[in-house]
């Protein structure tokens, strides 16, 4: 039987934390999700001023991050080079940059979804709560 490290409570609220300061340094209204390996919500933060569609992007975003086990910047690319079929892939659909996977030891821990400002931020920020974990 494998053992595998999961998200603690103390885990998010780091993450979530780290991703606000880096958001809030820079002025960026944006909504952070946090998700577990399996893409189910664990945390879901819309900083005022943030546009009332980004509490719904964030998660799926995370999701898709969780799921495919990169980043989701990865579907993005993938359907802007052309194979638009992948926009049928069931059961995912935040296939844009801002979603990153939380990884140790070749594991999936989950992900962090952000959206709000430009996807690379989005994803600067995202990387930046996961960054808190010293991973």
């Amino acid at each position: 039987m494998q053992h595998k490290p999961v998200l603690e409570l103390s885990d998010v609220k780091k993450i979530a934390q780290a991703a606000e300061a880096c958001a809030t340094q820079n002025n960026w209204a944006v909504t952070i999700a946090v998700v577990d390996d399996g893409g189910h919500l664990l945390w879901l933060q819309r900083l005022d001023g943030a546009p009332a569609i980004s509490a719904h992007i964030a998660p799926a975003k995370a999701h898709t991050a969780a799921l495919g086990r990169r980043e989701s910047k990865v579907y993005e690319d993938v359907i802007n080079g052309g194979r638009s079929s992948f926009l049928s892939a069931p059961g995912i659909s935040g296939m844009l940059e801002g979603g990153v996977p939380i990884l140790k030891d070749g594991q999936c821990l989950g992900a962090v979804g952000v959206s709000g400002v430009k996807s690379t931020e989005d994803a600067q920020i995202a990387r930046a709560g996961i960054a808190a974990l010293g991973l």
